[in-house]
């Protein structure tokens, strides 16, 4: 990994630890809802800021813990579980106070897991999961021991999303090679969009009966079943344009239609007056003609296109 400027480097250091104790101070708010005792305060106040780093850290196999490493840093734990136990800290000031700080340093853990992951030579997808993971991960482990539901899991503002951006946003910096510019675009990232999932109540959507693909026979019936009745509707409506276009012909075109139409039939013997032998006298071949049958046929023929049939109708 190339070498990163000291004054970054020394302010990333100054960032983890006042992550620390404000995430202690988280802790022990909790504690103190929960009516815990100094135990109490102190155990959620190291979950809550050790917790992520910790198992970062465990996960890699790369030697001891720093939190267990560095006893400075279960120091600074302590001590701001301390503090959320001698001080009641509530109200919109503290709200706001924590929402903003904890986004900064949520940008901060995701940048150092995730580079921490790139310098031991880990797969890009494993810095990505170490950043989520060591800015995650202590709130995690807080809520588990508390008996709750990781806030994370969803129905909550974004929380584990914004540590993603950050850590990817470290990720591409660091195959660019910037990885000084890196460290600060990517928490500004991580922090800017946890702040503005604050203030606009982002949370990712949850929907227990949505399964695309586990579509049971039954629905897929009613699918089909609604398809061929809907079809059958398209063609009655087409049906019935074609027939309302054919009463706008022009007359004229109607009725040599309507002629042709009668010579037809005629010729084809449809239509044609019923021609008896009784009427014929005997012995002779010629039939008479029915001169009104050619009149009747052309009538009909001028009622069929004149008064089409309407869909729909029996």
């Amino acid at each position: 990994m190339p070498t990163v400027d000291p004054t970054i480097l020394a302010l990333y250091r100054s960032l983890d630890l006042i992550g620390v104790v404000l995430n202690g101070a988280i802790g022990g708010t909790i504690a103190r809802q929960r009516g815990f005792d100094i135990i109490g305060f102190s155990f959620l106040a190291l979950f809550s800021a050790l917790g992520g780093g910790m198992l970062r850290d465990t996960l890699m196999q790369r030697g001891t813990p720093a939190a267990i490493a560095e006893p400075m840093y279960m120091g600074f734990a302590i001590l701001g579980g301390l503090l959320a136990m001698f001080i009641h800290l509530r109200g919109r000031a503290w709200e706001l106070f924590e929402a903003h700080a904890d986004a900064v340093i949520l940008g901060v853990w995701a940048v150092t897991g995730s580079t921490k992951a790139l310098t031991y030579g880990m797969p890009l997808a494993s810095a990505l999961f170490m950043g989520v993971l060591t800015a995650v991960g202590g709130g995690m482990i807080r809520d588990i021991a508390t008996g709750s539901v990781p806030a994370i899991f969803g129905g909550n503002k974004l929380y584990a999303t914004p540590a993603l951006l950050g850590s990817a946003v470290m990720v591409l910096f660091h195959m660019m090679g910037h990885d000084a510019a890196g460290m600060l675009v990517a928490t500004t990232v991580g922090a800017g969009s946890a702040i503005l999932a604050y203030w606009r109540g982002w949370v990712l959507p949850t929907n227990p009966d949505w399964a695309p693909v586990n579509m049971t026979a039954r629905q897929f019936g009613q699918k089909l079943k609604s398809a061929r009745a809907q079809g059958r509707e398209q063609g009655i409506a087409q049906e019935r344009q074609m027939w309302e276009d054919a009463l706008h012909i022009p007359e004229d075109v109607r009725e040599d239609f309507a002629e042709k139409l009668a010579e037809s039939l005629h010729d084809a013997g449809i239509g044609h007056a019923e021609a008896t032998a009784d009427t014929t006298p005997e012995g002779t071949n010629d039939t008479p003609a029915d001169t009104g049958d050619a009149d009747r046929d052309v009538t009909g023929a001028r009622r069929i296109v004149s008064d089409p049939p309407r869909a729909g109708s029996d």
